[in-house]
């Protein structure tokens, strides 16, 4: 049922579309261990699995993935990088009394239990470069040199980028370096870098006041270079379905956006093991479609 969960992520796959794959595929069906079953689990099952484990079985799974990386000598190296993204969410059309309730934590009266059920009362609405935004937020921290995300944090979309700061920090990161962009630098957190032997490397931010020197601008773009780094991951992020989620609930977002960050160190992991990490039967067969193997004749992963 983890492999399922695995694959209906990578492949940005609906629970209904999950048992369909999982009957017309042979590879899928090997990739999940049921090559000589008769029974699949169908929607259903797929979706009480996902809510029987809950937050708490997605954050197992990260972690579990994460013990490989560290079996596999992929320690995080180069210094860190911390940056967060906004995640949307379907936006709920509310009257201006109810959402006068919703921020009071109360339900609205005439909201029967099958509204209620299709009602976002978590997500919250912010703007970004003019543009307003509903759902939440990811934060992650990812390793310069492998690009892994080693730490996650997810919240409202509301919610201060630099407020995760310290709850992303990897202390097990061999380089002292800390990248981050321009939302982050603060007179505190610049000391408290200093005070426990990190490196600075978040960009600064000038004012309206105080615009940035020549040589401040000169640092930034050296950091941006590193910096960059993590959007490859968000982009990875978004290919596989991250950037928009259609859950109901903090709970289920959270736990989907977890899914996703441990599929995307799975998919990454494959990239640097290679085709070699394969089962010498699937090197074998270029015609079959092996979820994560490389077609033989390219070299390129389907």
């Amino acid at each position: 049922m983890v492999r399922i969960l695995v694959l209906k992520r990578l492949y940005n796959l609906s629970d209904e579309q999950m048992e369909y794959q999982l009957l017309d595929r042979m590879s899928y069906k090997r990739f999940c261990g049921l090559g000589l079953a008769t029974n699949i689990p169908d929607r259903t099952t797929v979706w009480t699995f996902e809510n029987r484990i809950g937050e708490a079985g997605a954050q197992a799974i990260f972690d579990g993935v994460s013990t490989q990386l560290l079996k596999k000598g992929f320690i995080a190296r180069g210094g860190q990088i911390i940056d967060a993204t906004l995640v949307p969410a379907p936006r709920q059309h509310n009257s201006r009394g109810d959402k006068e309730l919703i921020k009071q934590d109360a339900i609205p009266a005439d909201w029967k239990p099958a509204k209620r059920r299709q009602k976002d009362c978590d997500a919250t609405w912010t703007k970004k470069h003019g543009k307003s935004y509903f759902g939440y937020k990811l934060s992650v921290n990812v390793d310069r040199k492998h690009k892994f995300i080693r730490k996650i944090v997810t919240d409202m979309a509301s919610t201060h980028d630099s407020q995760h700061f310290d709850a992303v920090i990897d202390t097990a990161n061999t380089s002292r370096d800390v990248f981050a962009d321009r939302g982050y630098p603060s007179e505190e957190r610049e000391a408290w870098l200093k005070e426990n032997g990190y490196r600075n490397r978040i960009q600064r931010k000038g004012n309206r006041n105080k615009a940035l020197s020549e040589a401040q601008q000169r640092r930034n773009q050296r950091i941006a270079k590193s910096r960059a780094r993590v959007e490859h991951a968000f982009a990875a992020v978004e290919q596989m379905g991250g950037k928009l989620i259609r859950t109901i609930g903090q709970a289920r977002a959270n736990f989907a956006l977890t899914m996703i960050a441990a599929c995307y160190n799975l998919k990454r992991l494959a990239y640097f093991s290679g085709p070699e990490s394969l089962p010498s039967d699937a090197r074998n067969r270029p015609n079959c479609r092996c979820p994560g193997r490389f077609e033989e004749k390219t070299g390129r992963r389907r």
